[in-house]
């Protein structure tokens, strides 16, 4: 199968032929067969970091749980595998993981690869689950990196971008499975953020504030509280009424693709996302755009975005602010770094949109902000490629794993290993 638009639609592939293995043999023998590879997941990103002139490979059908270690509270999966289906697996097993994207759809190594997050003050995002990888390298043979590895370290390669090789299987931190429940306030001023910032967003195991940036306000807070919610649920919160109904963030969406809501208990993966698994997620036909500022830069980074009111509102289905702990990994935007991460679900006009995105750009330049890699972005890779102190080692790691340059594309070529 061949193919030719991403996700969102909203991105056309240019590779010339696509290849489905059901094997990590058929994966090797392919890489090592061909000039250019580019592995493909579920298609989630929405520029060209996954595009290719030559051959694309799927990892669909790599997709099965290969082991369940109850004694080192792991589970290892084929790199294809989908964080819904992973979900399902290990709750029936009485585990969990400690964190899930807004998305339950996407694929466990397209996520990791490009450092995708999931929400919570304490909690890092989904690659830092993973305690090693297995990866086929442009000769065809495989290489794994792994926790507490000097010579092949996963904070090395689980955000790999696609650089270093086709990735197979992955292994993960797993914990006890436990109940969520979910809670929506409405109407939170942005004011209340200047003294409250910690105190809302530690309200909860997750928080997510959503804004139409039609007014200095947030639309709705999504708190999503590890076990059951507080049995003396406050009608006020920060300013914030609570909602009588279950709702979407999309204002004038109706709220059946959402997790359950209401206090309502339920287990932690039908509740730490926002959509449900069987639900076309989000607006559906988008774009998205997303920038990572350091938590101290949040505030005033939130109030230099509330004076482009008028030219983001227009263009804009929601946004979303959640918060992410630090983490390890050599090309996250997270990297050693407390952050607050800003998300736009754009409508699809690309034209409009690529005009403002330059201009969001210019405010958030003084927070030293860092783009989503899977998303649309227009920043200069001079500007972008400082605010990776680790990028010199790891344009060193693909020259090890990829000498012969298998892997690159246009994406890579221009914001990481050109200089």
């Amino acid at each position: 199968m061949h193919y030719e638009k991403n996700w969102a639609g909203n991105y056309i592939y240019n590779a010339a032929e696509a290849y489905v293995p059901d094997r990590v043999d058929q994966v090797q023998e392919f890489v090592a067969s061909r000039s250019r590879v580019k592995a493909l997941g579920t298609r989630h990103s929405f520029n060209g970091i996954a595009d290719t002139t030559a051959s694309h490979l799927s990892l669909r059908k790599l997709n099965r749980v290969i082991e369940l270690d109850r004694a080192n509270h792991r589970v290892t999966v084929e790199a294809g595998m989908r964080y819904g289906e992973l979900c399902g697996y290990l709750h029936a097993n009485g585990y969990a993981l400690h964190n899930l994207a807004s998305l339950p759809h996407i694929s466990v190594a397209g996520a990791c690869a490009t450092a995708t997050h999931g929400s919570g003050d304490r909690n890092r995002n989904l690659a830092a689950a993973v305690h090693s990888l297995e990866l086929v390298q442009g000769d065809g043979t495989t290489v794994a990196f792994a926790k507490e590895d000097p010579e092949h370290p996963i904070e090395a390669a689980v955000v790999g971008l696609g650089a270093l090789g086709v990735v197979v299987r992955m292994t993960l931190d797993v914990v006890p499975a436990f109940e969520m429940s979910q809670e929506v306030y409405e109407h939170l001023p942005l004011a209340r953020l200047q003294d409250d910032f910690d105190a809302i967003f530690s309200s909860a195991y997750s928080v997510s504030l959503f804004t139409d940036w039609k007014r200095p306000s947030f639309n709705q807070v999504w708190l999503k509280h590890k076990g059951r919610a507080p049995d003396e649920r406050r009608a006020d919160f920060f300013g914030a009424t609570r909602a009588g109904e279950k709702l979407h963030p999309v204002p004038g969406s109706g709220a059946e693709p959402c997790t359950e809501q209401l206090g309502v208990p339920g287990p932690w993966h039908e509740r730490m996302p926002h959509f449900r698994m069987e639900f076309t997620p989000s607006a559906g036909e988008e774009l998205q755009s997303e920038y990572f500022v350091s938590r101290r830069d949040a505030y005033a980074a939130l109030c230099a975005l509330d004076e482009l009111r008028d030219r983001i509102s227009p263009l804009l289905f929601i946004s979303e602010v959640r918060t992410i702990a630090a983490d390890e990994s050599w090309m996250s935007p997270c990297y050693r770094q407390d952050s607050v991460a800003i998300h736009f679900t754009w409508k699809p006009n690309w034209d409009a949109v690529r005009v403002v995105l330059p201009i969001v750009e210019e405010k958030l330049a003084p927070f030293q902000t860092r783009p989503h890699w899977g998303k649309l972005f227009t920043m200069e890779p001079g500007k972008l490629q400082p605010l990776y102190p680790k990028l010199p080692e790891f344009r060193r790691l693909i020259a090890r794993c990829d000498p012969e340059g298998k892997f690159r594309n246009d994406f890579l070529e221009t914001y990481i290993i050109g200089t």
